[in-house]
């Protein structure tokens, strides 16, 4: 019986994330709309320094804030 469960979670799960890839496609991404004032786009240095650099320093400085001010007791 378990496996007959799995098999449906998987299938709701799968069915669900296709629906919601199929719904939220861009169609009408290349119209622009009133108000749009898009600036100039980032480089390859600068993506990769926003979106993986920026998240690991300060992940590692909240991991360290939470290590210097752990206030419990070393065993």
């Amino acid at each position: 019986m378990d496996k007959k469960n799995a098999l449906r979670a998987g299938a709701v799960a799968t069915g669900t994330t296709l629906m919601m890839l199929l719904m939220s496609s861009p169609a009408l991404a290349l119209t622009r709309d009133d108000g749009d004032d898009p600036g100039p786009g980032l480089n390859v240095v600068e993506t990769l320094g926003l979106f993986v650099v920026a998240p690991i320093v300060l992940f590692a400085v909240i991991a360290g804030l939470v290590m210097v001010l752990d206030r419990s007791k070393k065993a």
